[in-house]
């Protein structure tokens, strides 16, 4: 049986472990692997390591306990047969049984860099895709390719709707409002005069233009977001638009919706720009889902602009044209075939205010 149960304070990647057989056979000594040298740095990145992977998931649980015959939970006693041994002789089945515990982001910028076996045991796919496994997103009869599992997990635990407030929920809250024609932009619960329910019951409210074009808009900063530069450029995962409009069934109205990856000087590298949507005139108010995937786009992506609106076609006072709700961009797992190799690890974020975009991409400009 082998336990592992405490660090050693004299020196780097140093555990107290036992090994003994089920019999109640004297510790084995343990030999060291030959010329390997960790990293004076890694004895914290184990402590976290094995207070946050082995202890937690309950691996090893008080086997200092278990060998020395004392209690649960009593004080421990220190014992002269305990070898001092590198966590490095551990099998690797372990180890990576271990980092499958670890936050992904501290086994790549903390546990990673400590040393060679660290390094080739974390960029083992297996690992990653237990990891997906462990968080469910994917299951044990999961039988589609995955060209990098690494990737994979990173994209499942990023995945998110980027845009904020999209149902109205908090009025005109983290929306730009690029123009406010007529009466201006307004928020009504649903379904509204003249209108019908939504598909989705949860959604309670929505976004209501007017007489005079009126357009709100988001910038989107994926790094502040926490996609990192290697995973969008090498990678290029799908990006997914989504948006809800509907018209009044008294009038008519125009729907425009206009979508930007933009670089990090602000250069657009591709556009959804589809041709205006006009509804006449005595409908049946029903809710239409306009959607957009992104794939194989140049790699530089760092923005994403969000720009929809509408007027009515009446020009009546009040707030006749086109109701919006429910807008989504959602980054998917999904990847370009064959990405180049991946070397590069994750950044560390530091909180960035999403950057106003600048007048050169004409977001004010007419559609």
């Amino acid at each position: 049986m082998l336990s592992l149960f405490s660090l050693s304070p004299s020196g780097p990647a140093e555990v107290g472990m036992v090994v003994r057989s089920s019999c109640g056979a004297p510790p084995l000594a343990s030999r060291c692997r030959p010329g390997f040298s960790p990293r004076q740095s890694c004895s914290g990145s184990l402590h976290r390591l094995c207070s946050v992977g082995a202890f937690r998931s309950g691996l090893w649980p008080d086997a200092q306990a278990e060998w020395s015959g004392r209690p649960v939970g009593a004080p421990s006693l220190p014992s002269p047969a305990m070898a001092l041994v590198s966590i490095n002789e551990l099998p690797e089945n372990i180890l990576l049984e271990v980092f499958t515990h670890v936050p992904a982001r501290q086994l790549l910028l903390r546990c990673r860099p400590v040393c060679s076996l660290w390094r080739d045991l974390i960029d083992l796919a297996t690992l990653w895709k237990r990891k997906c496994l462990q968080e469910g997103f994917i299951t044990e009869d999961w039988d589609q390719p995955v060209a990098d599992w690494k990737a994979y997990f990173f994209l499942c635990s990023l995945r998110r709707n980027l845009l904020r407030n999209p149902c109205a929920e908090e009025d005109m809250t983290s929306w730009q409002i690029d123009s406010n024609g007529g009466d201006h932009w307004r928020v009504e619960s649903l379904p509204g005069d003249h209108g019908t329910d939504f598909p989705d019951s949860k959604v309670k409210k929505y976004f209501v233009t007017s007489f005079e074009m009126c357009l709100k808009s988001q910038l989107v900063d994926l790094k502040a977001e926490g996609y990192w530069d290697e995973l969008l450029d090498t990678f290029r995962p799908e990006i997914e638009v989504k948006d809800w409009f509907a018209a009044r069934a008294d009038c008519g109205c125009t729907y425009h919706i206009r979508v930007h990856l933009v670089s990090d000087n602000y250069i657009v590298l591709a556009s959804f720009e589809p041709p205006p949507v006009t509804i006449d005139q005595w409908n049946n108010a029903k809710w239409t889902e306009v959607s957009h995937t992104f794939s194989d786009y140049p790699p530089g992506v760092r923005h994403i602009l969000f720009q929809h609106g509408g007027k009515d076609t009446q020009f009546w006072a009040g707030w006749y044209g086109p109701r919006i709700t429910n807008s989504s961009i959602m980054i998917s797992p999904k990847m370009t075939r064959d990405p180049a190799p991946s070397t590069a690890q994750p950044e560390t974020m530091q909180g960035q205010k999403a950057a106003r975009l600048p007048s050169s991409l004409h977001l004010h400009r007419p559609f």
